[in-house]
C-alpha cells in the first residue's frame, strides 16, 4: 500500500539505473480521417484497423468486450479521446533501434491505412474538425475526463480531442542526475515549443499560431509549467506535489470513480468512502502520476511532452534533440540554461506558441538559444558515438533541425504556406 510520503519517494528511486541501462522510449500520435469525406475515423472503423493490424503479429487489448488497443514486443498502439493512435514504442538502446521502430511501424501503418482508405495527418492540432464532429470511442476513462476536464481547463476537450504530440521517456542514475535533467528539460521547455512547432492550421484556417496544440494545452486542466519545477526539485519534493494533486480518477472494481473532490493524499490517508476508504496501491499511484498532465513529469523514468507531432522525417529529430543533450552533454546543457531566470522561462514559454523563433528569453531571441542547444546535443551525440550499419552517428538524426535553424522556418511556416495558397486539403496529408 501506498500510505505514506516515503513509500512514493521509493518509487521514484526504484527508477535509478546505471548509464550503460539508460534507454530511449518513444511515443507519438497520429490523426485518422476517411479519405471520402476528410472526417476522422470513428470507433467502427478503427476496430477494422487494429484488425487488420493483427495480420503483423499486433495482439489485441480489450477493456471488457471493445479492444482499445494492440502491443507486440514491448511496443504498444494505444486509442486516445478522438481516435488518434498512439505507439508507446519499447524501451531502445539508442537513436538507431529507435528511428528504425518507427520506420517499421510506418511500414504497417501505411499497408493497413490504404487498403482501408484511411489517410494520415502529423500534426500538433487537428487541421481539418470542429470539436463538435469528432466522435468519440467506448473507452470508459474518456467519458469520466470529457466531463470532468473542462471544469479546469476551457480548452481541455480540444486537447483530449484535437491534439497530437511526441513524447520522450528518459532514464536518470541517481536523484541529483534527476534533478539536472528535469530542471534542464523545464528550462528548454519553450524552445521545443518554437523548434517542433507543427499546427498552425485550425479549422482549415491560419490559427495565427505556430503550435496551437501548446496553446491548447496551457489551457488545460491539470497541465502547465508549474514554478516549483525550477526549483531544485528533489523526490521528496516531487512527492508533496503528487500527493497534494487532485485525483482525477480512481479504477475500483473495474469502474472509474470521479476524484475530483480529493486529492492522493486523502487517498493515502483512507478518506475516500466511494472505494470503502481503501487505500492506493502501487498501480493507483502509477495512474495519479499519469493524469497529471504538466509539460514534463516523473514517474519512474522522465517524460518529456512539448512537443508537436511530426511527419515522419521529423519523427526522430525530436528525441535525438534531447538525447544529445540529457544523455550525451548533460553539464553543458545544463550550464547554459542555469542563468536562466525563472519567470522568464514562463513568460517565453506563455509567447513561444504564437512567436515561435521570436519569443525573447534573457535578452535573446528562442532561434539563438535552439542554435546554441543544437551544438551542444550534436556533441552529446558525437561523444555517444553509436554507428549505425551504414556507419552514420545519431547526429544524422540532427539534419532536420539544422535545416530548421539554417533556414529560420518550422513544419508550422511550412505548412502555413503550403496550405495557404489554394487551402488543398492534401496538403495536409502524410504522403
Amino acid at each position: 500500500m501506498i500510505n505514506n510520503k516515503e513509500k512514493i519517494i521509493e518509487y521514484f528511486k526504484s527508477g535509478i539505473k546505471e548509464d550503460k541501462d539508460f534507454r530511449i522510449g518513444i511515443e507519438h500520435e497520429k490523426f485518422l480521417f476517411n479519405t471520402k469525406d476528410n472526417k476522422r475515423i470513428d470507433y467502427l472503423k478503427v476496430k477494422e484497423m487494429f484488425t487488420a493490424l493483427t495480420e503483423f503479429g499486433w495482439n489485441p487489448v480489450f477493456e471488457k468486450e471493445n479492444i482499445i488497443g494492440l502491443n507486440k514486443a514491448g511496443k504498444n498502439i494505444t486509442l486516445e479521446p478522438g481516435n488518434q493512435i498512439e505507439l508507446s514504442g519499447d524501451k531502445l538502446n539508442h537513436m538507431h533501434e529507435a528511428c528504425a521502430e518507427s520506420q517499421d511501424y510506418l511500414f504497417e501503418l501505411k499497408q493497413v491505412t490504404k487498403k482501408l482508405d484511411i489517410k494520415i495527418v502529423s500534426a500538433g492540432f487537428d487541421p481539418i474538425s470542429k470539436l463538435e464532429d469528432i466522435p468519440d470511442n467506448p473507452k470508459q476513462r474518456y467519458e469520466l475526463m470529457t466531463k470532468v476536464m473542462p471544469l479546469g481547463g476551457e480548452l481541455s476537450l480540444d486537447m483530449m480531442y484535437r491534439t497530437c504530440g511526441t513524447q520522450l521517456n528518459i532514464d536518470y542514475n541517481s536523484e541529483e542526475d534527476f534533478i539536472k535533467k528535469f530542471k534542464l528539460a523545464n528550462s528548454i521547455v519553450p524552445i521545443s515549443i518554437a523548434l517542433f512547432a507543427n499546427s498552425s492550421i485550425v479549422e482549415k484556417k491560419n490559427s495565427n499560431y505556430l503550435s496551437y496544440r501548446s496553446k491548447v494545452w496551457q489551457s488545460t486542466s491539470r497541465g502547465g509549467l508549474p514554478k516549483l519545477f525550477f526549483e531544485n526539485l528533489d523526490f521528496e519534493k516531487y512527492a508533496e506535489f503528487v500527493m497534494n494533486f487532485p485525483i482525477l480518477f480512481i479504477q475500483h472494481n473495474d469502474q472509474y470513480i470521479s476524484g475530483r473532490k480529493y486529492t492522493f493524499k486523502d487517498f493515502m490517508d483512507g478518506k475516500i468512502e466511494e472505494i470503502g476508504n481503501r487505500l492506493p496501491t502501487e498501480t493507483d499511484l502509477t495512474t495519479h502520476l499519469s493524469t497529471i498532465f504538466t509539460e514534463n513529469r516523473l514517474k519512474k523514468y522522465i517524460e518529456l511532452r512539448s512537443m508537436d507531432t511530426c511527419g515522419w522525417d521529423c519523427l526522430c529529430a525530436g528525441p535525438a534533440f534531447n538525447i544529445g543533450m540529457l544523455y550525451g552533454n548533460l553539464d553543458e546543457a545544463y550550464e547554459l540554461v542555469s542563468s536562466w531566470e525563472t519567470d522568464k522561462i514562463i513568460n517565453a514559454y506563455l509567447e513561444a506558441p504564437q512567436k515561435g523563433f521570436n519569443t525573447q528569453l534573457m535578452g535573446k531571441d528562442l532561434l539563438y538559444w535552439t542554435s546554441a542547444l543544437l551544438n551542444i546535443s550534436r556533441k552529446g551525440l558525437e561523444k555517444r558515438d553509436v554507428i549505425s550499419k551504414k556507419g552514420n552517428n545519431e547526429t544524422i538524426f540532427l539534419n532536420h533541425l539544422q535545416n530548421v535553424v539554417d533556414n529560420k522556418t518550422t513544419n508550422a511556416d511550412h505548412m502555413i504556406s503550403k496550405f495557404s495558397k489554394d487551402e488543398n486539403l492534401e496538403e495536409l496529408y502524410d504522403k
